[in-house]
C-alpha cells in the first residue's frame, strides 16, 4: 500500500496570524492575487537604468569557512545570468538553518519576508495559504512557469496545492530512499553465517554476535541503538510488524494503534533484556556514543540513513581503526505478506512561496523557470570541469573547495531550489552520482539505494492543516520519545501493563482528537476527488 503522511503541524507566531489575518478575507483572495500580479509587472517594468532587487531566502548554515552567501562562484553566476539578462539584482537573504521557521515566522509577520520565501515545513505553508499571506500562483506559472512546469510535473506541484490552488512551488526530489540497515560482512564470514532476510534469522545472528564476538573488542554490541528518532533507530522492524489496514485507517490512526504494534515493541524490549542492543540507548540523545561504538569496531548491525555508513565521518574511521570491517546493506524485517515495507522520502522537496507582499512575483517565477534549465541546474551544482568537479566515467564527482567555490550544502542545495538532490537528468546516472560521493564503495552505495527503494510506501499529504497537531505536537512528541524508552528498557513481566497505560494516556493527551481530525480531513479530502 503506497500512502503519505504530513509532518507535525508547527504552530505560527501569534503575531503572524494577526498580521496576515488583516490581508483580506476568504472572498477577496482572488481579487488581491489579480491586484497583486499588477503592480508587480508594474514594479517590473521600470527602467533600464533601475533594476530591480529580486530578494531570495537562502540558509546560513554557519559552516565554518563558508563563503559570503551573497558573492561567491554560484551567486555571481546566477547574477551574470540571470540577473543582467532581465535587469535585475538577485540579493541573497540569509536565514539559520536550525530558526527556519521561527525567522520565517517573523520576516512574514514584518512584512518583510524574501521574494522568493521557502521552508521543509508543509504545514508552516498550509498555515500561510489559509491565513491569506502568500500568493496564488496558478496564473504566474501558466505565464511565466512553463519550463518550470514541465521540468516538476504535475505530481510534484499536487504537493503545492492548497483547496485546489497552487500556492507553493515544492522542488523535486530525486533521491528517494531513507532508511537503510546494515550489517558486519567480516563478522558473518568468521561465524560462516549467511546474511540474514527475516526477523528471526537477524535474531539468531545477533545472538551469535554476543556470544562468540567475532571482533573480539571489548563490549560488542550486537546492534546499535540511539534515542536519535530515525540515525541508529529501528529501520522497518516495527512496520514488518503491522497488520492490514485500509489506506484510511493507515494514515490516520497513531503508530501506538496498529495492529501489531504492541507486538514489534514487545520484540524490541526482549532484545533489549538479552543484551542484544545498545546498553545505554535511551541517554544517548545525539548518537556520539554509538557513532564511536561503529567506528571502533564495536557493533555489528544497525540502521540509519541508506548512505551513513558511506559517509565519510563514518567509513574513515572505521577504516581506520579496524582495517578489515566491512557493512553491508541488507533486507531482514519481512512481513507477513512476504514483503519488506520500509518508507521512503515523498517526491516533493522543500516548498517555495511568494510572499503577499512581494512586489516582484513574476519575477520570482521568471528566476525559478531560469533554474529549471538543464545547464543551470548542472553548473549551479557542478560548476566548472577541472575546477568544481571531474568527470569519470561520464558521471561529475565534485570537487570539494574553500573559498568562492565552496558549496555550504550537497549540491547547492540551498542555492538549487527546483531540485532537492542529484539532478543529470537520467535516474540511473543520478543514482550513480550519488553512489560516486563514497569513494571506493560505490557499489555498495548502489545496491542500498536499490534495496531501500523497493516494497517502499511515503508519507502521506494533508492539504489542511489538523489544528489540534499544532495543540498537541510537541506534546505527544515527547511522549512518543519517553514511551518507546520506557517500554523497550522495562522488565517484560512489566510490558504488557506498561503497553497498554502509556497508550491510554497519549491518546488522552491528545492523540485522539488529532486522530479524529485526521480521519476528518482524509474523508473530506477523499469525497472532493
Amino acid at each position: 500500500m503506497k500512502s503519505k503522511i504530513m509532518m507535525v503541524l508547527l504552530p505560527v507566531l501569534a503575531l503572524l496570524a494577526g498580521t496576515l489575518a488583516g490581508c483580506g478575507s476568504d472572498t477577496t483572495k482572488e481579487s488581491q492575487s489579480t491586484s497583486s500580479t499588477t503592480s508587480t509587472s508594474k514594479a517590473e517594468a521600470t527602467s533600464s537604468d533601475s533594476p530591480v532587487t529580486l530578494t531570495v531566502e537562502v540558509f546560513d548554515r554557519g559552516i565554518q569557512g563558508q563563503p559570503d552567501l551573497n558573492n561567491n562562484t554560484w551567486t555571481r553566476y546566477i547574477n551574470d545570468n540571470f540577473g543582467k539578462q532581465n535587469n535585475a539584482i538577485v540579493k541573497f537573504v540569509p536565514v539559520p538553518r536550525s530558526q527556519e521557521v521561527d525567522k520565517l515566522n517573523v520576516l512574514m509577520a514584518a512584512g518583510e519576508a524574501p521574494d522568493i520565501s521557502f521552508t521543509y515545513d508543509s504545514a508552516t505553508v498550509s498555515r500561510y495559504a489559509n491565513m491569506n499571506g502568500i500568493l496564488q500562483l496558478d496564473d504566474l506559472l501558466n505565464n511565466n512557469g512553463k519550463d518550470l512546469t514541465n521540468y516538476l510535473g504535475k505530481k510534484v506541484l499536487t504537493y503545492g496545492a492548497f483547496d485546489g490552488k497552487q500556492m507553493a512551488i515544492p522542488a523535486k526530489r530525486t533521491s528517494l530512499a531513507w532508511i537503510g540497515m546494515f550489517i558486519r560482512k567480516d563478522w558473518l564470514d568468521k561465524l560462516g553465517m549467511p546474511i540474514p532476510t527475516t526477523r528471526d534469522e537477524l535474531y539468531n545472528t545477533l545472538i551469535a554476535f554476543r556470544d562468540k564476538n567475532p571482533g573480539g573488542v571489548d563490549g560488542v554490541i550486537p546492534w546499535g541503538v540511539a534515542a536519535t528518532g530515525m540515525n541508529y533507530g529501528y529501520g522497518n522492524l516495527i512496520d514488518s510488524f503491522w497488520g492490514k489496514q485500509s489506506e484510511e485507517e493507515f494514515v490516520t490512526t497513531p503508530g501506538w494503534l496498529k495492529p501489531g504494534n504492541k507486538d514489534a515493541f514487545k520484540f524490541l524490549n526482549k532484545l533489549y533484556n538479552e543484551k542484544l542492543i545498545s546498553p545505554d540507548f535511551a541517554l544517548d540523545k545525539t548518537a556520539k556514543q554509538v557513532d564511536a561504538d561503529v567506528t571502533n569496531g564495536k557493533v555489528g548491525f544497525f540502521s540509519a540513513n541508506w548512505d551513513y555508513p558511506l559517509r565519510q565521518n563514518i567509513s574513515e574511521p572505521l577504516k581506520a581503526n579496524v582495517p578489515s570491517a566491512s557493512f553491508v546493506p541488507i533486507d531482514t524485517f519481512k512481513n507477513d505478506e512476504g514483503k519488506y515495507k520500509k518508507i521512503a522520502y515523498n517526491e516533493n522537496g522543500i516548498s517555495l512561496f511568494i510572499p503577499k507582499s512581494s512586489k516582484n512575483a513574476e519575477l520570482a517565477i521568471k528566476y525559478l523557470n531560469w533554474m529549471s534549465d538543464p545547464k543551470v541546474l548542472f553548473f549551479l551544482q557542478y560548476g566548472q570541469e577541472g575546477v568544481n568537479h571531474n568527470m569519470v566515467n561520464g558521471i561529475p564527482q565534485v570537487i570539494n573547495q574553500t573559498g568562492d567555490n565552496m558549496q555550504t550544502s550537497y549540491l547547492n542545495l540551498d542555492y538549487t531550489l527546483v531540485v532537492n538532490g542529484v539532478e543529470l537528468g537520467d535516474p540511473e546516472k543520478n543514482i550513480k552520482a550519488l553512489a560516486a560521493s563514497a569513494p571506493g564503495l560505490e557499489a555498495v552505495a548502489e545496491q542500498s539505494y536499490k534495496i531501500n527503494t523497493t516494497d517502499t510506501y511515503t508519507g502521506f499529504f494533508f492539504d489542511t492543516p489538523n489544528e489540534f497537531n499544532i495543540k498537541f505536537g510537541k506534546t505527544l512528541g515527547d511522549m512518543n520519545n519517553q514511551m518507546t524508552d520506557k517500554l523497550i528498557v522495562c522488565k517484560p513481566s512489566e510490558f504488557d501493563s506498561l503497553y497498554d497505560k502509556l497508550v491510554t494516556e497519549y491518546m488522552a493527551a491528545g492523540g485522539k482528537a488529532v486522530m479524529d481530525e485526521n480521519v476528518k480531513i482524509y474523508k473530506a479530502m477523499q469525497a472532493n476527488k
